[in-house]
């Protein structure tokens, strides 16, 4: 409902239920009865007889009651569930859009917001999994698991890249008999309690939160970040801290074809060493030096990536020299990379 359709609907409720203490009294009596004169009613009730027949008027405008045209008066009741069967359905409907309204998520506005209700939290947990494009990092629980399972297995479906934490690794479904390659590029599993939940969508929109936030009754919060530069620490941190300390699940090759898009280096990195070349990379990030915006492109001429796969970098032939290429939070790279897009025959544009 618009603003104005809601404002609409609490007017005709308001109508409906302007109940006074005389509405009340005379609709109570009829119902008891099934039918009464204006007469009865007021000796039924301690209704003026001079105000019974405004009262029952009134009730039968709104539908509550019907009245016989007759001598004497006759006010027969309706059937409540005739009577209030367009109030419930107003209200029913009301109820449902402004609970949409209460837990919706609103990425308008501020680039980190704090949320506090549990609902909120899991519905834009649910928001990141829809919103991502080519790339989603998730860890999350068994639990939150199996309410996004449908989904994901349909991101996945639309060529969506979705690297998958789950712990505590303990209540971790086996992979002997669950499919993780249905939901899931990647799988793996980490045995801390205290891991937190956290969904990123194309480096950017992610949500970070804490367990006891999604339990009922929980203090803690959620926080949102919505725009690039800080949705990357929240990925950072996941690439570089959590991940390497999990141990695998499931993994299925990627089997998209180029050009691919990355919000995360590691996984670019990974794709070009398990392909055959050449590649040609288009890379939106920051200088280190300056921290000023550049996009850069040129054919990939050298990756590296660390034993444990925690740290990667690239190199381009660009700019008449070359690029050395990092992920986020660089230092030894001349560009901290946020976005990259990668093809086989020549670099691939970046949308925007």
């Amino acid at each position: 409902m618009s603003d104005e359709e809601l404002s609409g609907a609490f007017e005709l409720l308001g109508e409906r239920f302007d109940f006074g203490e005389y509405e009340i009294e005379a609709y109570l009596a009829v119902l008891r009865h099934g039918k009464l004169t204006a007469s009865e009613i007021a000796a039924e009730t301690d209704i003026p007889q001079p105000r019974v027949y405004d009262t029952v008027r009134g009730l039968a405008d709104h539908g509550f009651v019907e009245l016989r045209d007759s001598r004497p008066l006759e006010v027969l009741a309706v059937d409540p569930e005739e009577a209030f069967g367009g109030v419930r359905s107003t209200l029913e409907e009301l109820v449902a859009d402004l609970e949409q309204r209460y837990t919706a998520p609103s990425r308008e506005g501020e680039a980190v917001s704090l949320v506090t209700s549990r609902q909120t939290i899991l519905r834009y947990l649910g928001d990141v999994v829809a919103r991502a494009e080519y790339e989603l990092v998730l860890s999350l629980t068994p639990d939150l698991l199996a309410r996004f399972e449908e989904e994901l297995a349909a991101r996945r479906e639309e060529g969506v890249t979705v690297e998958l934490l789950l712990s505590p690794a303990a209540d971790v479904p086996d992979p002997g008999r669950f499919d993780y390659t249905r939901l899931a590029t990647v799988a793996r599993a980490r045995r801390g309690v205290t891991t937190p939940v956290v969904a990123v969508a194309d480096g950017t929109y992610s949500v970070y939160t804490t367990r006891g936030a999604l339990r009922a009754g929980g203090d803690d919060y959620g926080v949102i970040f919505n725009r690039s530069e800080l949705g990357s620490l929240v990925l950072g941190f996941l690439n570089t801290v959590v991940w390497p300390s999990s141990e695998p699940l499931a993994e299925t090759g990627d089997g998209r074809p180029f050009p691919r898009r990355y919000a995360t280096i590691r996984r670019c990195v990974r794709d070009i060493r398990d392909n055959d070349g050449p590649f040609y990379a288009a890379v939106r990030g920051r200088d280190v030096d300056t921290g000023e915006y550049r996009t850069v492109s040129g054919e990939v001429v050298d990756v590296a990536m660390s034993a444990g796969r925690q740290t990667a970098a690239l190199t381009l032939a660009a700019d008449g020299g070359t690029v050395e290429i990092g992920g986020q939070a660089a230092a030894l790279e001349d560009i901290e990379a946020y976005e990259l897009a990668v093809d086989r025959d020549a670099p691939p544009a970046l949308d925007g």
